[in-house]
């Protein structure tokens, strides 16, 4: 330690010893001048200390380990360049086209009438609203999140006159959106249910197999879509669940299922949960678009609410990214129906724990948007209104495109596009004509011809429609 105080000194800085000294003479203000002066000395100071062994000054310096010259020396050499994301890529590639006519269909987010993004009008109130509240803090929220917006959530998706949330039933915690209520539903799972096989529709979100893997649990597919038809495998699907091992866990898509678009009726949902309750299998929603389907807030929770009625246990994953557009904020929920409070109290008390060494607490600002909005008689029912117009609007999109097919006589029965709901349509191209539309006609979206309607426009259904009429007369 001294000889390092003694290269301080050769500097311009005092030691310790030497600093005791001036400090009786000198006031601690010209002290810290003095110091700051030393520091200026030894920075500007260019003449290297030299002794019998160094090099001249003019000779080239060796590089520091953080030069160019050592990079190829990394740790992290080996390491490959990972392929873009099937769906954020699209963007990606859409982003680097310099053609005036481009047009992204990939990505699932709301577009308006002009193809902007949309913040909804309620939810720029809300904001005001929290701005102007000079008494919000940004302290921590605890390790479950909002406890009002999670009470709110559970209203939302089960209905305010659920008996489960009336006699305490169901425990709620903010997640970090619908991907990160399924990465901890799924972490839970894998540690505390006897059954870690969970079943997946074919196809599905292309996120899921890779969360439920993660999380520890082993992924299976059931049928669910049927290429012919270009709708649902109903038959494939009751018997793939109807061989199911007893317990297993069954993701499903609460409503718009993701990327078809095919949901079942009400009366092949009833079907469903009479199977599932005989073997004893574990309901798993994934509610990424309540409201956002239909228009509906209900009519789209309806399949849950059937789960939740018959008594038995089921896990919600909730996401207001689609239906608030607030997509940056990662604002979800995820929601387990248990058989007591009591039960459902310790399984609270486990999901802490797994959400604590993953990111601690969630954050703040969108679950106060959230509960701002559906505690407000006012917000919520503009809210409603909001949602409807969105759904709406993609539900035009839906029948202009079909119309728009019809007119050019393009090839094949389109008439799924209409009858499939929410979001996306699963239009039957292949990766052939996929590649063709995106080459010719600047179309981006994801190789199993899935396009996101929000992202049509009255003005670009023309476009596209003039694709996909010549992708099928070109690649039959």
């Amino acid at each position: 330690m001294r000889q390092q105080f003694t290269s301080l000194e050769a500097h311009g800085f005092e030691s310790p010893t030497t600093q005791s000294a001036f400090s009786s003479s000198i006031s601690s203000s010209s002290a810290t001048d003095r110091r700051l002066k030393a520091l200026a000395r030894h920075l500007v100071d260019a003449s290297p200390v030299m002794d019998s062994h160094s090099q001249n000054p003019n000779d080239t310096v060796s590089p520091s380990p953080t030069s160019s010259a050592f990079h190829a020396d990394s740790v992290f050499a080996h390491i490959v360049r990972a392929p873009e994301d099937p769906i954020l890529g699209v963007t990606v590639a859409y982003n680097k086209d310099p053609s005036p006519v481009k047009l992204n269909l990939g990505v699932g987010a709301y577009r308006t009438e002009e193809g902007k993004p949309l913040v909804l009008n309620v939810v720029r109130q809300a904001e005001q609203q929290l701005v102007n509240d000079r008494s919000r803090v940004k302290e921590y929220l605890p390790i479950v999140g909002l406890a009002e917006y999670n009470k709110l959530s559970a209203k939302l998706i089960l209905g305010a006159d659920s008996p489960a949330i009336q006699e305490n039933r169901v425990t709620t915690v903010q997640c970090l959106s619908g991907t990160g209520s399924l990465r901890v539903g799924g972490e839970f799972l894998a540690r505390h249910y006897h059954q870690l096989t969970i079943y997946i529709p074919l196809p599905t979100w292309g996120n899921h197999p890779k969360v439920f893997t993660l999380a520890g649990l082993s992924v299976k597919t059931y049928r669910y879509y049927d290429p012919a038809t270009r709708g649902l495998d109903f038959q494939g699907l009751l018997e793939d669940l109807g061989s199911a091992p007893s317990g297993a866990i069954v993701l499903l898509h609460a409503c718009a299922h993701n990327p078809t678009g095919v949901d079942p009726t009400i009366q092949q949902w009833e079907q469903i949960r009479q199977l599932m309750r005989s073997k004893a299998l574990l309901p798993f929603f994934d509610s990424a678009y309540q409201g956002f389907a239909s228009g509906s807030l209900d009519a789209d929770a309806q399949p849950v609410r059937m789960f939740v009625a018959d008594g038995g246990e089921c896990l919600v994953a909730q996401s207001y990214a689609k239906n608030m557009g607030l997509y940056g904020e990662r604002v979800g929920a995820l929601s387990i129906v248990c058989k007591s409070a009591d039960v459902a109290s310790r399984v609270e008390s486990q999901l802490k724990l797994v959400i604590r060494p993953m990111y601690s607490s969630p954050p703040i600002h969108g679950a106060s948007i959230v509960a701002t909005i559906l505690k407000d008689r006012n917000l919520y029912t503009e809210w409603t209104i909001e949602l409807k117009a969105m759904a709406d609007r993609i539900i035009s999109m839906r029948q202009q495109l079909f119309d728009a097919l019809r007119a050019r006589g393009t090839p094949g029965d389109w008439s799924h596009i209409i009858k499939q709901i929410g979001m996306f349509t699963f239009t039957g191209l292949n990766s052939e004509q996929v590649a063709f539309m995106t080459r010719q006609y600047h179309v981006y979206m994801t190789s199993d011809g899935r396009i996101s309607m929000a992202g049509l426009s009255s003005r670009t259904v023309p476009h596209l429609a003039d694709a996909i009429h010549a992708a099928v007369t070109s690649f039959a």
